[in-house]
């Protein structure tokens, strides 16, 4: 009996431990990231800068919190212990000093590594250390870990990620856990029990539709990331969401595709990190990413993923079930010059057949709010009529009256 007794103990201990930690992402994450602007180009100052900004810009007060460091911010090599070491040109007070000044503006502080021997840029991967990575990042306090794929060999993704969720509940310090292994292994399918995001493609660049190559793999515009994957909406909801990537919002496109940008990743329930420099951000890109309206799709309780709805003559229409039976509505000029919409409710059915949601208009009237232009437009008793310049969006919230 002692014998069973011990043997359930020891079971139950597994399966605690073997648990993502739950309570975490139960809307998608709102942050920043260092790799889309700086790469390995990054510093102790730096971080503390974004922090400030964030602060000082509003961002904070519009729900961003972490701030996550991606790749270089390690020395080359692990300490005579095996430990990871924070470069001590870039970072030297460590990282512990770091996460205290994030935390002490209120913000939460994130770190990056791989699954693999080596990081992506030739840094010290994971692999064959996860549980004492883990332990270092609990005793750093971190509470975001952007998990990597480079370098791995022939190992299996979803076992190489369940053991750092392993390792890192075994450390007892909540953190949230995005797989970052660009969709290679449909992690859409097994990511749910394992992490709280996961990403969805490869890299993104900052570009309208376009593919760049770097050899063996290629970075991608907004538009094919948007397309590349079918049928994953239904793998998103709270505490596990399809990852689209760090936004290039402010980072060299027109205001209007940015605009578009955010819009599209808000009603793709992506998480929302910004990969933009704050320090030297226009105010069009600050108010274009402190927009409440907008953020509120995106972090809206339901969790449910948009869908396109209809796509021809040049205009995409996005829609996302909202709580309250409301819905948001995006409508996207894909062409090169200026358009009209014209769109008649009467003509069109619109629901969301696999979480059996319906507008049902022909009972119910839905006022129309703006959400980039912050005004009403009326409701849905009369065509919707506006004008939309090129790669520009118009991004409605529509309240059941």
């Amino acid at each position: 009996m002692k014998k069973a007794l011990f043997l359930l103990l020891i079971l139950a201990s597994i399966n605690i431990q073997s648990q993502k930690f739950e309570g975490l992402a139960k809307t998608p994450p709102l942050g920043w990231n260092s790799w889309n602007t700086f790469a390995t180009d990054i510093n102790e100052q730096l971080v503390k800068d974004i922090a400030d900004k964030f602060v000082e810009l509003g961002l904070k007060d519009a729900g961003y919190e972490y701030i996550v460091l991606d790749d270089g911010w390690m020395a080359k090599e692990r300490d005579a212990n095996g430990n990871l070491i924070a470069d001590p040109i870039k970072f030297p007070n460590g990282m512990k000093a770091l996460a205290d000044y994030i935390h002490s503006k209120g913000l939460k502080f994130g770190l990056y590594n791989c699954a693999g021997s080596k990081t992506c840029a030739g840094y010290p991967g994971s692999r064959g250390y996860e549980y004492q990575d883990a332990r270092s990042y609990a005793s750093w306090n971190v509470d975001f870990l952007k998990y990597d794929w480079c370098n791995t060999g022939k190992i299996n993704a979803e076992s190489a990620y369940i053991t750092m969720r392993d390792a890192l509940k075994a450390a007892e310090r909540p953190i949230v856990f995005s797989i970052c292994e660009w969709g290679d292994n449909q992690p859409w399918k097994w990511g749910k029990e394992v992490g709280h995001l996961w990403r969805v493609t490869g890299d993104i660049i900052n570009c309208w539709d376009c593919e760049v190559g770097h050899g063996s793999w290629s970075s991608w515009g907004i538009w094919k990331i948007i397309n590349m994957r079918k049928d994953i909406r239904k793998a998103a909801g709270p505490g596990h969401w399809n990852d689209f990537d760090m936004m290039e919002v402010g980072n060299g496109m027109t205001d209007a595709e940015d605009r578009t940008h955010f819009a599209m990743w808000s009603m793709l329930a992506s998480p929302l990190i910004m990969g933009n420099d704050l320090r030297t951000a226009s105010k069009e890109t600050i108010k274009t990413l402190t927009n409440k309206e907008v953020i509120s799709v995106n972090q809206d309780k339901l969790g449910i993923q948009g869908f396109r709805f209809t796509n021809e003559n040049n205009t995409e229409i996005w829609l996302k079930p909202l709580e309250n039976d409301n819905w948001a509505m995006t409508f996207v000029n894909m062409s090169d010059t200026p358009m009209e919409i014209n769109f008649d409710w009467n003509k069109h059915d619109i629901g969301d057949d696999v979480n059996g949601k319906r507008m049902d208009l022909k009972n119910n009237t839905f006022k129309i709010r703006d959400l980039f232009n912050h005004k009403n437009l009326g409701d849905t008793s009369k065509n919707l009529i506006q004008k939309l310049n090129s790669h520009d969006v118009l991004m409605i919230q529509l309240n059941k009256i």
